[in-house]
């Protein structure tokens, strides 16, 4: 394998338990991506589209394959490693918006930069707020905030390191029509403005549409990737 793709994985299996109970999740996937490719993944519940996410990033380990994100040996790496290669490679935006309901916006995109080592996190963390609109928020907590403006915050969080890859799970699942088409919006402003490679999980073609590529997925491989027409 080589370097050059943000996602670069080979033969990439996944399974649960042993014996008779054993089930297969992952069955070979093969799959590279370049530097600043958007990737939407469709497929029905249950066809490994966020058991191929986890392991892509990380936070389930594959049970067999090789995989190399952003030049990082995911496959090479124990828990502790894969934590830190983490760090600033991989940004994820999920469908829970998952802040900090104690912390402010402000906080909630600083802290994870703090605690990565970045020595200007809160003027960063204010700069990447401002860039999503939410500048005037700073000191607003959570439940102060709307289903939009959570979802602002949490791909300013995700984004605010600089990822080399960013994933987004059904990330607007949570929010109504009109809110959800402002957040996509904003979702591939800021991986065209930070330069990111994204993979997007959703059941919308419409967002499919807007992507580079289109992956399927059935029983755990990819049945077609293809060109967005």
């Amino acid at each position: 394998m080589t370097s050059s793709y943000v996602i670069d994985a080979e033969n990439v299996t996944l399974a649960l338990g042993t014996g008779a109970a054993r089930v297969e999740i992952l069955r070979g996937i093969d799959l590279k991506v370049a530097k600043g490719e958007s990737v939407a993944l469709l497929g029905p519940s249950g066809s490994g589209k966020s058991s191929l996410m986890a392991v892509l990033s990380g936070l389930e380990r594959a049970t067999s394959g090789t995989i190399r994100i952003a030049g990082s040996d995911f496959t090479a790496l124990d828990e502790d490693g894969l934590a830190r290669a983490r760090q600033g490679r991989i940004g994820i935006v999920l469908q829970a918006f998952h802040l900090l309901p104690t912390m402010t916006a402000h906080e909630n995109v600083a802290v994870p930069l703090e605690l990565s080592g970045e020595g200007d996190a809160f003027p960063v963390a204010a700069g990447e707020l401002q860039a999503v609109g939410l500048g005037h928020r700073l000191t607003h907590y959570p439940m102060q905030l709307s289903g939009g403006e959570q979802q602002r915050v949490a791909i300013a969080r995700a984004t605010a390191p600089r990822p080399a890859l960013l994933f987004a799970d059904e990330p607007t699942g949570n929010l109504d029509a009109g809110t959800g088409a402002s957040i996509l919006d904003l979702l591939f402003e800021r991986q065209k403005a930070t330069g990111a490679t994204l993979l997007v999980i959703t059941h919308d073609p419409a967002l499919a549409a807007r992507c580079d590529r289109v992956l399927e997925m059935q029983d755990g491989r990819i049945a077609s990737d293809k060109r967005a027409a």
